[in-house]
């Protein structure tokens, strides 16, 4: 399902998204690595009837049995820099293009490290590899960086 991203200045980030049942589910990334996890009544789709606090630890570990395709060997723990998966939905203007057209280190300071494809994986991509819908870039760098990347390929 595609997902809504919607800035909260000052604060991070909401990702939004609805299941195939139709329920709608958030998730709040705070700018110091703080998760929140949000569940919408069916009769009401403002209302949150329910948040769960998520440190990065819990949020990894839930992500790992998720999705278990691993992020392992960037090590980011005390270190200003974090890592994470960025999609190319059918919004981005980036889908079949090519990497190097987004300038992301240029304009971001953050670094797409690989691309993940539904049957393969692309380590260091260079800036002529063109980017496919439904590709998810692993990016590397501050999280105002990330952010800003992430805002540049969905196209806001």
């Amino acid at each position: 399902m595609p997902t809504r991203r919607t800035p909260l200045p000052g604060v991070g980030a909401q990702y939004d998204f609805t299941t195939e049942e139709g329920r709608r589910l958030s998730v709040v990334v705070h700018r110091d690595g703080r998760r929140f996890l949000g569940f919408y009544r069916d009769d009401d789709p403002d209302t949150c009837e329910a948040a769960v606090a998520l440190t990065p630890e819990d949020a990894a570990a839930l992500a790992q049995l998720i999705d278990p395709v691993p992020v392992d060997g960037i090590r980011t723990d005390g270190l200003d820099l974090v890592t994470e998966h960025i999609q190319v939905t059918s919004r981005s203007p980036y889908g079949g293009r090519l990497l190097g057209d987004t300038r992301a280190r240029t304009r971001t300071g953050a670094s797409v490290v690989a691309v993940l494809r539904r049957t393969s994986a692309h380590p260091s991509p260079g800036p002529d590899f063109r980017l496919a819908i439904g590709d998810t870039l692993v990016v590397v760098g501050t999280r105002e960086g990330v952010d800003a990347l992430d805002a540049i390929i969905g196209g806001e």
